[in-house]
């Protein structure tokens, strides 16, 4: 004879499943930890350290967790996998951090790991005072998915990405003192992280004194005036300092058109390291223009720099079309997609940017162009190249490929966050 009832209430009242398939009692299910459960055939990449677990990988969640709470992953056989943190409104339904079942998340944990990325970036830079500003801490490859922090000089800018990690605030923030040892520590906001995320906070000091605006901060002996208030990102770009100066080599005498220009990095780098004879900057944003003036300004270069504002598009299309011709070109957009769904439409502007720069470059020239749009990979941006290549009839040889400083370490496990593509182009 069957059984009428609901699943549901059949499982209410003979008990639950635990992780290793066994029927436990209800009280026994109570004393234990929220688990996760996942389809099979959906777990090889978390055995293999992938940190997300989205939520179409998901069978069942039990334990009722509720967003922030900690949870054990297993395997649909039933086979210990991570700890991790569980988030109910967001598609990266966990975040895994431990794949240690002895080890929990806790704050010996937490303090583990920023340890971790303080010595690394102490190995990196040292006490030097030719570096003054850097990624601290970089969310996955520092095993910390969803927390980013930047060292300015003295003070910490801090982002949360992450609902759990957010509401781990107050003990984040206790261990960046009691370690970094920071003047001051700043939160900003990363757009689009309500959406993702349900998490809603605002920008703010969260301790210490708050930064001077502007604060002067120092990469490879350039000086930069920054805004941990206003500006874009934590404060700044840092992720390109490298590349700022391996640029700068090759342009001795040149005239260098720095399009996005932002606060300058590309073409006062050009001018100040490499010799260029001039710049011409171009950006959207009046307020960047007038810091990246001000910037020329403290390192010597405002007689060489020279700015226009305007939307990139049009203003290349502009030069181009009044016989403008440089032997430099650095091109950084910003990202320019955050979904696959938006990705054809970022990869037709992007070869459209740079059959634009083409246009406007001697033949012979240099075309530093970047990507900062993870989805988008190193064979979709190199088959834009080819048909830019093919397209304006001009042969493009690839010379330098580089990604961001050695402060934004990238995973192993995580590759989504080797994001940042610098290429240079000489292009016939």
């Amino acid at each position: 004879m069957s059984d009428s009832r609901p699943e549901g209430q059949l499982e209410e009242m003979s008990g639950i499943t635990s992780p290793d398939n066994q029927i436990v009692s209800n009280e026994q299910a109570e004393r234990m930890p929220a688990v996760v459960n996942l389809k099979p055939r959906h777990a090889l990449p978390f055995f293999k350290r992938h940190p997300w677990v989205f939520a179409g990988a998901i069978r069942t969640v039990r334990g009722n967790p509720q967003a922030g709470d900690t949870v054990a992953l297993y395997s649909h056989e039933g086979e210990f996998i991570a700890h991790g943190l569980f988030n109910p409104n967001s598609q990266i339904r966990v975040r895994l951090y431990s794949w240690n079942e002895q080890i929990p998340i806790d704050r010996e944990f937490w303090k583990a790991r920023i340890q971790s990325a303080i010595q690394l970036r102490s190995t990196l830079f040292g006490v030097s005072s030719d570096v003054t500003a850097y990624r601290l801490i970089n969310s996955e490859a520092d095993g910390l998915s969803g927390l980013t922090v930047d060292r300015y000089d003295r003070w910490l800018s801090v982002q949360f990405t992450s609902f759990a990690i957010a509401q781990r605030q107050s003990q984040i923030i206790e261990l960046l003192c009691e370690l970094a040892q920071p003047a001051g520590i700043v939160l900003r906001t990363e757009k689009g992280t309500l959406d993702a995320e349900g998490l809603e906070i605002a920008d703010g000091l969260l301790f210490g004194e708050p930064p001077p605006r502007p604060l002067v901060v120092v990469e490879h002996g350039l000086k930069w005036e920054v805004d941990l208030t206003e500006g874009h990102k934590t404060g700044g770009y840092l992720d390109q300092r490298d590349n700022h100066r391996a640029l700068a080599q090759y342009v001795k005498g040149q005239r260098v058109l720095d399009v996005f220009s932002y606060t300058g990095g590309f073409g006062i780098g050009a001018l100040v390291w490499g010799g260029a004879s001039e710049v011409l900057a171009i950006d959207s944003s009046e307020a960047a223009l007038a810091l990246a003036q001000r910037n020329a300004e403290l390192n010597g270069v405002s007689d060489r720099w020279r700015s226009e504002k305007g939307d990139a598009f049009k203003a290349l299309e502009n030069l181009r079309d009044s016989g403008e011709l440089f032997d430099t070109i650095a091109l950084d957009p910003p990202k320019l997609t955050r979904t696959r769904a938006a990705l054809p439409q970022a990869m037709r502007a992007y070869h459209s940017l740079n059959r634009l720069a083409v246009s406007v470059l001697k033949p012979g020239g240099l075309l530093a162009t970047c990507c900062c749009s993870g989805l988008v990979s190193h064979e979709d941006f190199e088959q834009m190249l080819a048909d830019v290549a093919i397209q304006s009839g001009r042969d493009i040889r690839i010379v330098d490929v580089r990604g961001a400083g050695p402060d934004h370490p990238v995973s192993p496990f995580c590759p989504e966050n080797d994001y940042l593509k610098y290429y240079l182009c000489h292009v016939a």
